[in-house]
This record gives structure tokens, C-alpha cells and sequence, in this order.
């Protein structure tokens, strides 16, 4: 096992075009941070030359080979001070004459891998080809490494592939906007992987676009080891693989837990078509037309006592029906309790069950409610769904816990139904922990997922603001929310997401309930969360503009449809 070891993350500002300049300066904050012990020290994308090339052309002075003249200038330091460096270019292919954006992972003995960006952002097909050799994690003398690139770690396909791979540490270099940093998308890629993860990002104004700075190191546990806001800098942090190779997300082991048996959809893209056409083909399971419609989570510490538990759920429905809701998202375990759910488990023609579709039907208004579920000598962590005038519908919870596998056994299928308004889609509890699950839901078309959940902690914090000063309607200033994974899980889909968390049965505390907005990066975010009170109430908005393609991003779900599925078989294995 290799030893703990200290880490750097270079923020710095490139001059467009002056490649001379920028090299000097690189070279000299990561000379300053290999004299301080980094044995790890990355720089942000591109930043030998600036980002906003106009075309081929313009940026084809500025392009070289790996290995070339830059990065042999980064050997020679890391040879030097025995340390590891990430250098971010623009390469040429000498084969091909492609360019691509690249990043370089130098050594003491020269360079020893190279990432080229697989996901492309919006402004780099004007030049670059997307990149073509995969997900790989680099063995090294300090620990196992991978690399990837600014808009790469918007899939959750490519951090996870790091994470399946041993990655002790995501190196991710990026020219980051549009949002305040450490970004939400950083932090749920160590998190929900349980490494470490570090961020250099630049800071500054080119072409008109502002970089948000928040160059960074983050622990396994989303803890912030050390930032650089805005300007100049080095963050500092220490990484200890023998941490990151617990794989532990939540103190669960998620990579010993995933489904890969269940995740085979996530080598198809079913947004490749226009999704009007491929959901309604053969006329087989046609998505709903979509339409505005007022939707609500309910948060609660349920008790042992489900008659209790039900008096609650139907205050709680009630509120949210008087608020104009006609669906309501209750949190796991919510009918049962979740003290002894193996004692406290029902069947599926429980009383209490018939008792909420009776309130469902007579109030109007759609349900959706965890319990343990008995079935004959199994036990399950299931969701109820009572919609009026429909039978009831069933779901089991796919991924379990180390403690829910003590009494419960995990269910086999994605549950996705139709409303009147749009498709949702049901993940339950930990579910919600494997990135997998919102993936394949999102896959099969749905426009909202529901989440009945409980959770303690860990999965938010705040912001203090920051001084880089972004355009409007860019928030700068402090967010005691600026990091909810559960909203990151709704915008790397594209879809609204209901989460109904329990409150601490300890302290009562709010568990930060709340529905989510399909884009993360629209402003002011479309969401709601229960900060007072027990209910939390939106609207979504599932319509069109237009009859022929999708106007609505949760309909049309660009994220999505960027996927690159052929990098990711080792997903399935």
C-alpha cells in the first residue's frame, strides 16, 4: 500500500495566445508547489495556450505531440523533485493530424499517460476531435491516477470509471463557468466514488466568457481539504489511497454493491432519435404528452406505529393537495417505520396500503410511499404508488445497505410508470447512492424520478460566496445549499427529481427534503426544499413549444444524449 502524500491543485489565469508567458508561469507555481513536497501537482486545461480558439486554423500554431517540447519542460521539474504533474494542451496527432484537448500525466522518468477529452464542451469541435483512448487509471509509484477533462466529469459514466478502475485520485482539469466553485458536479464525483478528487480550474475573462476560479482538493467524504477562489494559487491537501480504497460512499461500500447485471442499458443512448419518434415506436409504451403539473415531497421521522404513520401521511397529503399538488413523495420506510422493519413489515393487501389508495383516490392526488414489504418468506424495501382510479403499483429497492441487507432482500427491476402529466421513474433509499440507477431511469425516458429516502447527513453543504463576480442571473453570494447531491443527480439527467427524506429520528432535524430543477445551471434554480414546515412544493413544467422535437430540456435531455456509450463497457462487467 502506498503512503500518504501531499497533492497541489494550480489555479492560474492563461493569456490567450501567449504560450511563452503561460508556460513561464506554470512552470513556476508548480516549482512552487513541488518545493513545498507536492508529490501531486496538477494545472488547469489548456493552459499552455487559453480555451476560446475560433477554429482549426487559429489554434493549429499553438498545438504539439505528447511527449513534445511543453511537457518535456515539466519532466525535467518532475525529475527534479521526484513528483507527478498534469499539464493540460492542445495535441496534435502525428498520425492523423488531429487535434485534440489533451492532458499529460508527466513523471520522474517522463510522461506516463495521456487523457484526451471524451465529452466535448460546446466550444471545442470548432477544433478538436473527441477523444479516442478511453478511461484509463495510471499505476504509479504514489498511487493509482486518472485524468479527465472540464465537461468529462459532467457523465457520471467516466468519474465511475475511475472509480472501477482503482483510481485513488481523479485528477480533473477544466475551465469551469457559469457557477460558483468548488462545483456541485466536483463534489458529487468524489463522493458518490469515494476518492479523492483534484481541481484545477483557471480563473478570469477571455473572449467575453468568465471562469469561476475554486481551484481545489476534495476528500472521499466531499470534504473541502483547501480552495483557491479567485486569482493565482495553489490549494494544498493531503491524499491518502489507503482511504480511497475503501470505496466508501455514505461508510457504504459501493463498488462492492452495484448491480452491473441490471446496468446493460447503459451502453445504448435512446436520445441518439428524436425522442418523440423513439418512445412512441410501434406504438409501444409512447411517453405521455407532457404538461405543466404541481408536484410535492413530504418529510417526516416516522414511528413504529403505522396507524401513526398513516395519520401523518394523510395530513401531509392533505397539505400538499391544498397547495395544488396532484403527486406527493413521502420518504422510505415512511408507512412502516424504519426502527424493526423486518416486525414492522406488511404484505402488499395490507389494510394501510388500501388505506392510502383510498385517501389517493378521494383527494385526487398521486402517492408515493416507502414500507417493508412481506411477500412470502422475503422480506423488502418497497415503494408504494396509489394514483387515482388505477391499480396500485409496487417497487423494490435494487441496491441495499450493509444493515438493510441484514433483514431484506434487493429487487431486480427499474420501476417506471406513467402519469398523467409525464413519465416518473422510483429509486429508493441507497438506490439513489449508485449514479446507475437515475442513469437508466433517465435512459427510459423519464422526466421525473421520485426518491423516498433517509439519509442522515453528509450529502450538502453551504457556500460562503465567492469573489469571482459572475454575469447575471450567476449567483456569487453565500448558499447555505450550495451543494445538494441529490440536485446534481436531477440535472446530470435532465430531469426534476422529487427527494422525500426522513427527518433525524434523534434530533427531528429537516433532512433537506426537496424537488429539483432538470438543469443545474439555470438560474434562478427551479426548485423547492423544506427548510420549514414538512412539505416542500413545485412546479414542473413537462411541455412543448413546439409539435415535431423536443423543446423542454427534461424532454430532450442533452446530457444524456451526449453520452458516449462505447467507453463505457467495463460499467457492465
Amino acid at each position: 500500500m502506498t503512503a500518504p502524500f501531499k497533492a497541489a491543485a494550480v489555479q492560474l489565469e492563461p493569456h490567450f495566445g501567449e504560450k511563452t508567458r503561460n508556460l513561464d508561469a506554470l512552470l513556476a507555481l508548480v516549482e512552487e508547489a513541488a518545493t513545498s513536497g507536492a508529490k501531486l501537482i496538477t494545472t488547469p486545461e489548456m493552459g499552455t495556450t487559453g480555451y476560446c480558439w475560433y477554429d482549426r486554423a487559429e489554434v493549429a500554431p499553438f498545438v504539439e505531440t505528447i511527449p513534445g517540447p511543453s511537457t518535456d519542460l515539466f519532466v525535467e521539474l518532475a525529475r527534479r523533485h521526484d513528483c507527478y504533474i498534469v499539464i493540460g494542451l492542445p495535441e496534435v496527432d502525428q498520425e492523423t493530424n488531429l487535434y485534440y484537448n489533451s492532458a499529460a500525466l508527466i513523471g520522474p522518468d517522463g510522461v506516463v499517460g495521456v487523457h484526451r477529452k471524451t465529452h466535448p464542451y460546446i466550444s471545442e469541435p470548432k477544433w478538436a476531435a473527441s477523444g479516442d483512448l478511453g478511461h484509463t487509471v495510471f499505476e504509479t509509484k504514489i498511487g493509482r491516477i486518472a485524468m479527465l477533462i472540464c465537461m468529462d466529469i459532467h457523465f457520471i459514466e467516466t468519474a465511475r470509471l475511475a472509480g472501477l478502475g482503482g483510481a485513488d485520485v481523479i485528477c480533473h482539469i477544466s475551465n469551469w463557468l457559469a457557477e460558483r466553485t468548488p462545483a456541485p458536479y466536483w463534489i458529487s464525483r468524489a463522493y458518490e466514488n469515494g476518492c479523492y478528487l483534484i481541481e484545477s480550474n483557471r480563473w478570469g475573462l477571455e473572449r467575453g466568457v468568465q471562469f469561476s476560479g475554486g481551484s481545489c482538493i476534495i476528500a472521499p467524504d466531499a470534504e473541502i481539504l483547501d480552495v483557491v477562489d479567485d486569482g493565482d494559487g495553489i490549494a494544498y491537501g493531503t491524499i491518502d489511497p489507503a482511504r480511497a480504497r475503501q470505496r466508501l460512499a455514505s461508510g457504504e461500500p459501493v463498488m462492492a454493491q452495484r448491480r452491473p447485471e441490471l446496468y446493460l442499458e447503459l451502453m445504448t443512448n435512446t436520445f441518439s432519435w428524436n425522442p418523440r419518434d423513439f418512445f412512441s415506436l410501434y406504438g409501444h409504451q409512447p411517453i405521455p404528452e407532457g404538461r405543466p403539473a404541481r408536484i410535492a415531497v413530504g418529510e417526516l421521522a416516522p414511528s413504529a406505529d403505522i396507524a401513526e404513520n398513516l395519520l401523518s401521511l394523510l395530513e401531509l397529503a392533505e397539505g400538499a393537495k391544498t397547495q395544488g399538488a396532484e403527486l406527493v413523495v413521502f420518504p422510505a420506510l415512511a408507512l412502516t417505520g424504519s426502527t424493526d422493519p423486518a416486525a414492522a413489515a406488511i404484505p402488499a393487501n395490507h389494510d394501510a396500503l388500501q388505506s392510502l389508495k383510498a385517501l389517493s383516490d378521494r383527494l385526487n392526488i398521486s402517492i408515493v410511499a416507502g414500507f417493508a414489504e412481506k411477500h412470502d418468506d422475503a422480506l423488502y424495501s418497497s415503494a408504494v404508488i396509489t394514483t387515482p382510479n388505477r391499480p396500485i403499483t409496487f417497487c423494490r429497492q435494487i441496491h441495499l445497505t450493509e444493515s438493510e441487507q441484514t433483514w431484506a432482500k434487493p429487487g431486480n427491476e427499474f420501476c417506471v410508470l406513467d402519469l398523467s402529466f409525464g413519465r416518473i421513474g422510483i429509486m429508493i433509499g441507497h438506490d439513489a447512492a449508485f449514479p446507475e440507477t437515475a442513469r437508466i431511469l433517465a435512459l427510459r425516458g423519464c422526466d421525473l424520478i421520485c426518491c423516498p429516502s433517509s439519509i442522515e447527513n453528509g450529502f450538502h453543504f453551504g457556500h460562503e460566496g465567492s469573489a469571482v463576480r459572475q454575469p447575471d442571473p450567476i449567483p456569487c453570494g453565500s448558499d447555505p445549499v450550495h451543494w445538494h447531491h441529490y440536485r446534481v443527480r436531477a440535472g446530470e439527467n435532465n430531469c426534476y427529481l422529487a427527494f422525500a427524506n426522513t427527518r433525524s429520528t434523534a434530533s427531528n432535524a429537516h433532512g433537506l427534503s426537496g424537488i429539483f430543477g432538470p438543469d443545474t445551471f439555470a438560474f434562478p434554480r427551479r426548485e423547492a426544499i423544506v427548510r420549514d414546515g414538512a412539505l416542500a412544493v413545485a412546479n414542473i413544467d413537462l411541455s412543448n413549444a413546439g409539435p415535431t422535437y423536443p423543446t423542454n430540456v427534461a424532454r430532450r435531455k442533452d446530457l444524456v444524449l451526449m453520452r458516449q456509450p462505447h467507453h463505457y463497457t467495463a460499467l457492465i462487467r
